[in-house]
């Protein structure tokens, strides 16, 4: 959970606690809820999460009316400003750190903390070259590839079929800050003279080159991320770099990339006239290997986000049951 303390969330359980007081002295009934509107963000992980938290509002809150708002990462930023978005799941804190941090210095959103902080971005190969996979029959072909300066010795695995003299690196898309990030690395990293440097078309080609390559147990080198279903279903190795140095990483990108928090933010109006929601968001954390594995179930099962959501739900009882009240825990049990 998360642990840190900030004055509003004090503030917050107060109105909380004063709500449920006034209400149970009335002895009235609860008073209608608000809709509930996510941030419905373009990747399947950042749907996912908002599924989760909206069925758990749904039937253990009793906020019956939910609304997803779709949009790219600095247009659902300024509608949650605006209160016209009320809650994003998958804040990417740097990549959006100078509008972010305007907006909470601004008192327009809360911050709430991670939701999930081991993300992870980088350099891999498949496992099975490096340990091999007796359960396949392959044979180690790598074993002694740990790291990226390692890569020179074995190019030759991974020749390139439009350049017989070079291996060839998978990249990621035109357009993605990641894409530049990568063409640098292989030239810090000496590895350009060996490698070239193949940018794919789209994220399905990209996906698709892993999956291609493992499913027949061939070598495979390139960029990828998670949480991602390919990394909940194939097993791949991490090449070691450098540990992330902000000054090696502005001057020629030579060092791992830096990890991302993963936050769940608010429009701070909405929180004020909400508390009981803030306090199950505030609790709400997962880990990437959670996400990963729902992610691949989705790919493998054909799964629509709200299944997965089940799925998550279901496979994970002993982790979000944690983020609530019991009462509110068994309701959603029960809906299940």
């Amino acid at each position: 959970m998360k642990t840190a303390r900030r004055p509003w969330r004090h503030a917050i359980a107060v109105a909380a606690g004063i709500a449920l007081l006034v209400g149970t002295l009335a002895g009235c009934t609860p008073e209608s809820r608000e809709t509930v509107i996510f941030a419905d963000l373009s990747w399947d992980s950042a749907q996912v999460n908002n599924r989760i938290a909206a069925f758990i509002l749904t039937h253990g809150y009793g906020y019956d009316d939910i609304d997803y708002i779709p949009g790219d990462t600095i247009t659902i930023l300024q509608g949650l400003r605006r209160g016209d978005v009320h809650v994003n799941m998958e804040v990417w804190v740097e990549n959006q750190q100078e509008p972010f941090d305007e907006a909470i210095a601004a008192g327009d959103i809360i911050d709430l903390g991670n939701n999930f902080g081991d993300n992870w971005q980088g350099w891999l190969v498949p496992r099975y070259m490096i340990e091999g996979d007796a359960s396949r029959g392959i044979q180690p072909s790598t074993p002694d590839l740990r790291s990226v300066f390692d890569m020179p010795d074995y190019w030759e695995l991974f020749k390139d079929p439009e350049d017989s003299t070079k291996g060839r690196f998978i990249n990621s898309i035109p357009g993605w800050e990641c894409t530049e990030d990568n063409s640098q690395k292989l030239v810090t990293y000496g590895l350009d003279q060996y490698y070239t440097d193949f940018i794919t078309g789209s994220d399905a080609a990209l996906s698709g080159s892993m999956a291609a390559a493992y499913q027949r147990g061939e070598p495979w080198f390139g960029y990828y991320w998670a949480p991602t279903w390919v990394l909940g279903k194939f097993d791949m190795y991490p090449l070691e770099e450098p540990p992330f140095d902000a000054d090696v990483w502005k001057a020629n990108r030579g060092c791992a990339y830096p990890s991302n928090n993963v936050n769940v933010a608010v429009n701070a109006e909405f929180a004020e006239r909400n508390p009981e929601v803030v306090a199950f968001l505030d609790n709400f954390v997962t880990e990437t290997a959670q996400h990963n594995r729902v992610l691949a179930y989705m790919e493998a099962e054909g799964a629509t986000t709200d299944e997965a959501a089940l799925f998550f739900l279901r496979e994970y009882e002993d982790w979000w049951t944690k983020w609530v009240p019991a009462d509110i825990a068994a309701n959603v049990k029960a809906a299940l």
